[in-house]
C-alpha cells in the first residue's frame, strides 16, 4: 500500500506538465470533406485498416513489459534473467491512467507509459535500501496521503453537486426572472470632455479648458437625449456626439441586439425598468455620458437557460458543502512560534555571539575557546 501511494505521488508530479498542456491544447476544428463517391458493397471487403486502435487489444494483453524487475527472481538451475520482469495488462495501465486524469488524452498516456516503468525500478531500488522505512519517507507520504484524500474528496463533492434536481432547476428559473430577461437596446455614448489643444495637464489653462469641456458636453448629452426621445436616428446622433467632441475616430455602433441586466454596468442596471420604445435618462459616468433606447423586452424559455442554471446552482452547492465542512472545526495558531524567529533544529549546536561594533571602537573579537570549551 505505501508503495502504491509514493509511486502515485510521484507520478502526480512527473505529469504534471504534460497533462497541464495537454489540458490547455485545443484540438483545431475538423474540417469538410468532399463527400466520397459511392462504392459497391463487394469493395468493403478490400478495405482493412491501417493501424489497430485501442479497441483491438484485449484487456488482459500485456502493454507495458520491464525486463530484469520483479519482486522475487526465480532461483533454480532453470532460471533465467528472462524469467524476471514485470508485465502490465492493458486494464491495469487503464486503471491507473483513469485515476490519475479521467479521459487522459492519448500522448499523455504514451508519457505516463514511458514515465511509469522508471519509477518503478526508482521505487524498488528505495525499497531494496530500506528508504520506504526511513522517517522522512514516512512524513512525506503522511502529508502526500492528505493531499490525495483532499483530492478524493472535492471528486466526489463535485460529482455530488452535479446531481442538481430538476425541480430545483425550474424553481430558480422563477424566483430569477430579472436575472434572465433580455434586451434589444439602442444607445449613445457621449464622450466627457471635448478634446483639448494644450498639452500640460497641469496648466492652468489646460484645467480651464477640459472644465469648459465637460459643461460642454454634458449639455450636448441632454441636448442628443432629447432629439433622440424625440425619434431621431441614434447612429446619426452618435456621430455628432463624436463630432462634437472632437475626436476623429469612428463613432461605435449603437445597436446592442442581445443583452441582460447583469451585462450592463451597475448604474445602467434601471434600463431594464423601461417599457419598449423609452428613452432612459442621461446616465454619467467617469468616462462620459450614456442613454438608451428599449427596442425589445424578451424572456427565453427555460430550455435555453437550463445549462446556466445547473452551472450556477452546482458551483453554489460546492461552496455550500465545503463551507459547512470548514464551520464544523475552529483553528488556532500559536502566534508566539509562527510569529517568532525559526527556531534551531533539535541537537543543532548554539551560534556564538556575533562580534559587537560600536561607533568609535574596532569590532570586539569573540573570546577565545579555552581547552575546557
Amino acid at each position: 500500500m505505501q508503495r502504491f501511494w509514493i509511486v502515485a505521488l510521484l507520478l502526480l508530479t512527473v505529469l504534471t506538465a504534460p497533462l497541464a498542456i495537454a489540458q490547455a491544447v485545443t484540438p483545431a476544428p475538423r474540417q469538410k470533406t468532399q463527400a466520397a463517391p459511392e462504392r459497391d458493397d463487394d469493395d468493403d471487403d478490400d478495405e482493412k485498416p491501417t493501424m489497430a486502435t485501442n479497441a483491438n487489444v484485449p484487456l488482459t494483453a500485456p502493454v507495458i513489459t520491464i525486463k530484469g524487475l520483479c519482486d522475487a527472481p526465480k532461483t533454480g538451475a532453470t532460471a533465467t534473467k528472462a524469467d524476471c520482469k514485470t508485465v502490465i495488462t492493458r486494464s491495469e495501465f487503464e486503471k491507473l491512467a483513469n485515476s490519475l486524469q479521467p479521459g487522459m488524452p492519448p500522448q499523455v498516456r504514451k508519457q505516463l507509459a514511458s514515465a511509469y516503468p522508471r519509477l518503478l525500478v526508482m521505487s524498488k531500488e528505495a525499497q531494496k535500501r530500506g528508504l520506504d522505512k526511513d522517517p522522512h519517507y514516512l512524513e512525506t507520504l503522511k502529508f502526500a496521503k492528505l493531499q490525495i484524500l483532499n483530492q478524493e474528496l472535492t471528486r466526489k463533492m463535485q460529482e455530488d453537486a452535479a446531481k442538481v434536481p430538476q425541480a430545483d432547476i425550474e424553481a430558480y428559473y422563477k424566483n430569477n426572472v430579472a436575472a434572465f430577461e433580455q434586451a434589444a437596446v439602442q444607445r449613445v455614448f457621449v464622450p466627457k470632455t471635448k478634446k483639448v489643444e494644450s498639452k500640460d495637464t497641469a496648466s492652468e489653462e489646460y484645467k480651464a479648458q477640459n472644465k469648459e469641456g465637460e459643461d460642454a458636453m454634458t449639455k450636448e448629452a441632454d441636448d442628443l437625449r432629447a432629439r433622440a426621445a424625440a425619434g431621431e436616428d441614434f447612429d446619426k446622433l452618435q456621430k455628432e456626439a463624436y463630432e462634437a467632441a472632437g475626436i476623429p475616430n469612428n463613432p461605435p455602433a449603437t445597436s446592442i441586439p442581445k443583452v441582460r441586466r447583469s451585462n450592463l454596468p451597475p448604474t445602467h442596471a434601471s434600463v431594464f425598468d423601461l417599457k419598449a420604445g423609452d428613452v432612459s435618462p442621461v446616465i454619467h459616468d467617469p468616462s462620459g455620458s450614456f442613454f438608451y433606447k428599449v427596442q425589445s423586452k424578451t424572456m427565453p424559455p427555460l430550455s435555453e437557460v437550463q445549462d446556466e442554471i445547473k452551472t450556477t446552482m452546482q458551483s453554489q452547492r460546492m461552496r455550500d458543502m465545503q463551507q459547512k465542512l470548514q464551520a464544523s472545526v475552529s483553528t488556532d495558531l500559536n502566534d508566539a512560534y509562527f510569529n517568532g524567529n525559526p527556531a534551531p533544529p533539535a541537537g543543532a549546536p548554539k551560534l556564538r555571539d556575533a562580534p559587537v561594533t560600536t561607533p568609535d571602537s574596532k569590532a570586539t573579537p569573540p573570546a577565545k575557546p579555552t581547552a575546557q570549551q
